[in-house]
């Protein structure tokens, strides 16, 4: 049998080439060697206020986006992660598993939370729904940055402490981390991850923005002092970070792209990297926009769901029945 990997992206902001070089593109390489399920996860959205019509807009656009990448709904299922109630219920399962300790010690939780007056209980506990997503598929393998492994191991220790409870039922999941590829950084500031939260549009490139707006980007992308086009990323970070942007766009090796810009100063081969990037988001924005207007998206997120819930529903039905719950009759 295949292994199972799952793996979802919030609905909250534009998503950027980050999330395509980082997540995405991986997602198309992976729905050929393991049974896949790519989740909108629109729950975890929900942790900060979201305005209705753009949390509907954007869950609908990141779920089209992921087709646009290529990924097959006939190979993988792409849904809603609210589509699949089990995800809420078996995230409420969990949470009573979880202690206050784990989920202060999570760096996100701290990061997000400084400095604000108010922090919502959600955004606290999330940590034990996104356990959930990834044990109701009994998932092998967890796509993760970096910024997502302390929450994966917190996902482990649930599995295990599940199992030592209950009697073994859950898998515990690995992480999926690509070699290469997997952190693209901010255009404005190569010590932060780009990000479709990052207040500063100039900072990302969305996978929908037009090839005007590409160009005026990474023309204003900031470089390091000196005149090299050179991967150095301790010492050059800024210039290393957009030469791994050309790499991933372009195909060509960082070696190759040192080469190709030996001896030129930034300005050619930040308007070269403009054309790559363009280059490559042209054929996703057509197949978006072909995928809006048809709405087939519907029907996709309909069968995604449909599938999705079958094995989650097995899932929860064996969790319930171990920890002692009166089954509907």
């Amino acid at each position: 049998m295949k292994k199972i990997v799952l793996s979802g992206i919030q609905p909250s902001g534009k998503l950027t080439l980050g999330n395509y070089i980082g997540a995405m593109q991986n997602f198309v390489q992976l729905q050929h060697e393991y049974d896949c399920n790519f989740m909108v996860v629109d729950l975890h959205a929900i942790t900060v206020a979201q305005e209705p019509a753009a949390l509907r807009e954007q869950s609908e656009s990141v779920a089209a986006l992921f087709i646009a990448a290529g990924i097959d709904p006939s190979k993988a299922n792409v849904y809603m992660q609210s589509h699949v109630p089990q995800h809420a219920q078996l995230g409420w399962i969990l949470t009573t598993l979880t202690s206050m300790g784990e989920l202060e010690r999570m760096t996100q939780f701290k990061d997000k939370s400084s400095g604000k007056d108010s922090v919502g209980a959600g955004l606290f506990v999330y940590p034990s729904l996104m356990a959930a997503d990834i044990l109701l598929y009994n998932a092998d393998l967890v796509p993760v940055g970096e910024d997502q492994k302390q929450h994966l191991e917190l996902t482990r220790d649930l599995a295990g402490r599940f199992n030592h409870r209950y009697g073994d039922f859950f898998t515990i999941p690995e992480p999926y981390i690509p070699k290469v590829g997997a952190r693209v950084m901010s255009l404005d500031d190569a010590s932060s991850k780009m990000s479709k939260s990052n207040p500063n549009a100039g900072s990302y490139i969305a996978l929908l923005d037009s090839p005007a707006d590409i160009r005026k980007k990474i023309s204003r992308a900031t470089t390091d002092s000196g005149r090299e086009v050179k991967y150095d990323p301790a010492n050059k970070p800024e210039v290393s970070n957009l030469i791994s942007i050309y790499s991933q766009c372009s195909g060509l090796s960082i070696s190759e792209v040192e080469q190709r810009y030996e001896g030129q100063m930034y300005g050619p081969f930040k308007k070269d990297l403009a054309e790559v990037v363009v280059a490559k988001l042209e054929p996703i924005q057509q197949r978006y926009r072909e995928i809006r207007e048809s709405g087939e998206i519907t029907e996709i997120l309909r069968q995604g769901a449909e599938r999705a819930e079958a094995m989650a529903a097995k899932t929860l039905a064996e969790v319930q029945e171990r920890m002692g719950f009166l089954p509907k009759a």
